[in-house]
């Protein structure tokens, strides 16, 4: 790895570790989440996508980058408030990732990669979008997809059916692989939902 990979790591996670709200880490130790969040993106890129480059390695670090400074209901709370929220985030990150990789010393042209990524650009033509979302929804199936449905017992059988086809439908064909090879820790207690929801 390179020192402006180094540099750009300290300034990312850095940023991150302003997170005020907290998460459990493995040992049962608080970490700020996001900081926590860039984590689990990278290790997983390596478990996915061994062969990806450092250039990939910040995208997915970055990829929620101080995202609590935009919360939801700093926008209407309604389906065009979510999607205007959502766009917005997709803006800032990518701006502030950008930002602080050219100050880590990366050259226009892999500031550029990380700001397509990060702000998802070009979804399914990309194929640096595509990793990201592919590592984005892995971590979320394997980290978060129990809590949050934990944190939303009044959503039906067909709400979560659709949540789950809209993610799978995200993903590329080697995610949905990789997904169903092992390699990755479905939630136990969604599993039932998920094969139903991906045979379907």
């Amino acid at each position: 790895m390179t020192t402006a990979y180094e540099r750009a790591v300290a300034l990312i996670d850095a940023a991150n570790a302003e997170d005020p709200r907290m998460d459990t880490d493995y040992d049962g130790q608080p970490v700020p989440r996001e900081l926590l969040y860039g984590r689990r993106m990278v290790e997983m890129l390596e478990r996915f996508a061994p062969e990806a480059d450092e250039v990939m390695k910040l995208a997915v670090r970055a990829q929620h980058i101080q995202r609590w400074k935009t919360p939801r209901e700093s926008y209407p709370m309604t389906r065009e408030g979510y999607l205007q929220w959502r766009t917005g985030l997709y803006k800032f990150h990518a701006e502030l990732a950008g930002r602080l990789d050219k100050e880590a010393g990366y050259d226009d042209a892999a500031v550029e990669r990380v700001k397509q990524a990060v702000g998802k650009r070009g979804l399914k033509v990309n194929p640096d979008t595509q990793l990201l979302e592919d590592v984005a929804d892995l971590v979320f199936i394997e980290h978060y997809m129990l809590a949050f449905a934990q944190q939303k017992p009044d959503y039906s059988e067909e709400k979560w059916l659709d949540i789950i086809r809209k993610t799978w439908k995200k993903m590329s064909e080697r995610a949905h692989a990789f997904a169903l090879s092992g390699k990755l820790k479905l939630p136990e207690p969604l599993v039932p939902l998920i094969t139903k929801a991906i045979s379907g």
